[in-house]
């Protein structure tokens, strides 16, 4: 893990201060709410529907058992005694008391920890694969190269007041882990045939009302010159975006306008930056920049490559088994395993957790996997160094502490987002869809012999639980003051088993909330009629198509149902 230096901790430090200060005068009358707000955004700080909401900055996802256990005692000292991690790599408040505000961040300054461009319109939390550095597929560790953006971007003067939110996404697999297309920016790491590494960058992608899969404007940059490359990306979007309608003001609208014209933009610019840099000021990454941050992402001390070993008895319990088929994954160290601990389970809403759990989550983490984890894209909690002789023993420990949930990439490992619970935004309820198709698919032997499958949820077409990318993606509408549900399939995050990044295609008229268990149960029982053996969902609709699942989706609609042309 990166390790801050005495600058960082100040910097962090003196951050906090700052919105004590500025707290301090908009309480006392001082700082009017159209001042502070833009103030509050910069530190992560949101006005939700009932309550501020705090969003804490993970980079890169990767967290220390004792930033954990900071966050579990904000939860319950702040909080109502739990966060939630959502797909970005963050941890979301839902609760805080505004005039506690400056304590809470005061006391994740001491852990090194903030919230600072967890929102705005600005370059936000810096996301990437939870098994960088320990992927077997890994060509280039991203996570030096995700400090040093973190580090550029972090309150970067002429990118504080873009058109809009811009999110970068970086991976150094073969397998897109990080979701990179469907990104402001994604970028993979790769080398060429002289063993050099560079970025493939690619640009424009995201979700929201129009969703859509990022360009391909470089195919190898080197990578001392990806600052700078970026700094043409985002200058240009910074010079030509939207700002006169926020739902046209992502880069992605840009790009799909202009197309080419955007791409020569970029390289003009880029060009011009290092052509015309008589200060020598154009931020090329330094050999020894590099290195020094890349210092921080070695092994822990006492990891080494050791013998494998068998990871289950013949007569082991099939509880075990299961989890060590979907929860422990591959390790490019030999006799390691990364391990994930499931944050979904019946009765909380998918990716919370209680302040007593992550408690036990960083006891797991310093027992297990020298005090480190990560937050996973998919909501989850994952451990990456442990050694294989120690999987019963993580097993027991997980399950302890309802961590051991065997369903990882099944139809209950869902994404949601909190929905109209908490957000202003949403315009349907995300929780109870999910508590109830959790409930509904609660046999395990079902969950695997229905397979591999993605859903994802959102509240509203800001798309915060990804359902454009779902294999099955469920979307809250709203029509006349009431919750309806739009379906769709066959999207996909551009993972190995979902294939090339693509939005799913909705299948036909939104459903009432109470139908939509029904319509998500009839199109998996279609999905086991037309399947091939030992085809995937996904696989079974790009085959197939969409109309036997349209047809079984609309064959449940109630009755009585008045149909909304949403």
């Amino acid at each position: 893990m990166y390790q801050y230096t005495d600058f960082d901790k100040q910097f962090v430090h003196q951050r906090a201060a700052q919105f004590r200060d500025q707290l301090e005068r908009h309480l006392a009358g001082k700082l009017p709410e159209d001042d502070f707000k833009a103030l509050r955004l910069q530190n992560g700080w949101y006005v939700q529907r009932h309550a501020p909401m705090l969003r804490v900055a993970v980079p890169y996802g990767e967290l220390s058992a004792a930033q954990l256990r900071t966050l579990g005692t904000i939860a319950r000292q702040y909080d109502r005694g739990y966060g939630h991690f959502t797909t970005r790599q963050n941890l979301q408040y839902n609760w805080i008391p505004l005039v506690q505000a400056a304590d809470v961040m005061d006391a994740l300054a001491a852990v090194n920890m903030h919230g600072i461009q967890t929102s705005g319109n600005c370059i936000r939390n810096i996301t990437s694969d939870a098994l960088a550095g320990i992927a077997p597929d890994e060509v280039v560790d991203p996570r030096p190269y995700a400090e040093l953006l973190r580090q550029w971007s972090t309150l970067h003067p002429e990118f504080a007041f873009l058109p809009r939110k811009f999110k970068i996404a970086i991976t150094g697999a073969t397998e897109d882990r990080a979701a990179i297309a469907w990104h402001d920016i994604g970028l993979q790491l790769k080398k060429n045939a002289a063993g050099e590494i560079g970025f493939r960058v690619l640009v424009g992608g995201g979700m929201g009302r129009t969703p859509v899969i990022g360009t391909e404007i470089r195919a190898f940059l080197p990578w001392q010159q990806i600052l700078v490359f970026i700094e043409a990306i985002v200058r240009v979007y910074n010079r030509y975006g939207r700002r006169d309608n926020a739902y046209k003001a992502r880069i992605k609208i840009l790009v799909k306008a202009e197309g080419q014209k955007f791409i020569d933009a970029v390289n003009a610019e880029f060009t011009d930056i290092l052509e015309n840099d008589v200060a020598g000021t154009a931020h090329l990454l330094p050999q020894a920049e590099f290195e020094r941050v890349a210092r921080s992402f070695v092994l822990p001390a006492g990891v080494a490559a050791v013998p494998e070993t068998p990871l289950a008895a013949f007569d082991a319990p099939q509880a075990y088994g299961r989890w060590l088929e979907r929860n422990v994954h591959a390790h490019k160290l030999s006799g390691y395993r990364a391990v994930t601990l499931s944050l979904k389970r019946a009765g909380q809403a998918p990716g919370d957790a209680t302040a007593d759990q992550m408690d036990a989550a960083a006891a797991i983490a310093d027992r297990f996997s020298h005090g480190e984890l990560r937050v996973t894209h998919d909501q989850n909690l994952l451990l990456p160094w442990v050694r294989e002789t120690e999987l019963h023993a993580l097993w027991q420990a997980a399950r302890d502490a309802s961590f051991a949930t065997p369903n990882i990439g099944l139809l209950t490992d869902m994404i949601a987002c909190p929905g109209g619970d908490f957000c202003a935004l949403a315009n349907a309820r995300s929780i109870p869809i999910a508590e109830e198709l959790t409930q509904r698919f609660d046999e395990i032997d079902e969950l695997y012999d229905i397979g591999n499958i993605d859903l994802h949820i959102s509240g509203c077409i800001n798309s915060c639980g990804h359902h454009h990318s779902g294999h099955i993606g469920i979307l809250g509408v709203d029509k006349d003051g009431k919750e309806w549900y739009q379906i769709s399939l066959g999207g996909s995050d551009g993972s190995t088993i979902s294939g090339a990044s693509v939005p799913g295609k909705v299948i036909g008229p939104s459903f009432a909330a109470d139908e939509v268990a029904d319509v998500i149960e009839s199109v998996i029982e279609t999905y086991r009629e037309k399947r091939s053996p030992n085809e995937l969902f996904i696989d079974t609709v790009k085959r197939v198509g969409l109309e036997p699942f349209k047809a079984s989706a609309n064959a449940v609609r109630r009755s009585t149902a008045t149909v909304p042309a949403v």
